[in-house]
């Protein structure tokens, strides 16, 4: 019997046959296993991106909203800190404004030439006063009156101020200064660009008081001497 004989009965007996059986289904299955972790592997990744990016998501929302925690409190603080500040800063009256500049006057000191009130346009919680001044006197006596406006408890911004001479050491300055009063004070004081029949300064005149009257609250230098030496 030749060898190709013999090879192929062995192959095409019943044991022969489950052995080439046997093999082709461990190949398969091989195979099948491979497919089935490459698959997983895919899957996992996916899902593992899908949940990154899910967190990023998360992460900026959070991100987000972070204002918005605690909103309630901070607005209720921020309420208490308004109230505080328009107790403390706000000229509680328009004649407020006239015994802090009297004070900051006599502690300079300086003459007060030429003061001139007006309302800024617009409305809301507050109006801006602007005060248009006149001062006079020795230069430390000047630097003093300004930096009483600027770290004056009354809430007083400098706009603009400038030299306008000297004479035998008088230093005479012109000042831009703004406060705020709230509406109902506000009342009488003419508005910024509106036509007035009112004279728009009041000249200081030796001490003496000029008439200003309720139509344009304009207040004399002299009103400002009085508060000055009220203190």
């Amino acid at each position: 019997m030749s060898r190709m004989t013999l090879v192929r009965e062995r192959l095409f007996s019943p044991v022969g046959l489950h052995a080439v059986g046997f093999t082709i289904l461990a190949i398969a299955t091989v195979v099948l296993g491979i497919r089935v972790g490459l698959d997983w592997r895919a899957t996992s990744s996916s899902n593992m991106d899908a949940m990154a990016g899910k967190q990023l998501e998360l992460r900026m929302l959070q991100l987000q909203t972070a204002p918005l925690r605690g909103l309630d409190k901070k607005v209720s603080l921020s309420r208490e800190q308004i109230d505080d500040f328009y107790a403390k800063r706000i000229p509680p009256s328009y004649s407020s404004i006239a015994e802090r500049l009297g004070e900051l006057k006599a502690k300079g000191p300086v003459n007060l030439t030429t003061l001139q009130y007006t309302q800024a346009k617009g409305s809301g919680d507050l109006i801006e006063i602007r005060m248009n001044a006149g001062v006079s006197g020795d230069y430390p006596a000047i630097m003093r009156f300004v930096n009483g406006l600027e770290r004056s408890q009354t809430f007083f911004v400098i706009r603009a101020m400038a030299l306008t001479g000297q004479q035998s050491g008088t230093v005479n300055l012109r000042l831009e200064v703004s406060t705020w009063l709230r509406p109902a004070d506000a009342v009488g004081i003419p508005v910024e660009g509106v036509p007035s029949t009112e004279t728009p300064e009041t000249p200081a005149t030796g001490g003496g008081e000029s008439s200003p009257t309720a139509s344009n609250r304009a207040t004399s230098a002299g009103e400002i001497a009085r508060a000055g030496e009220g203190q």
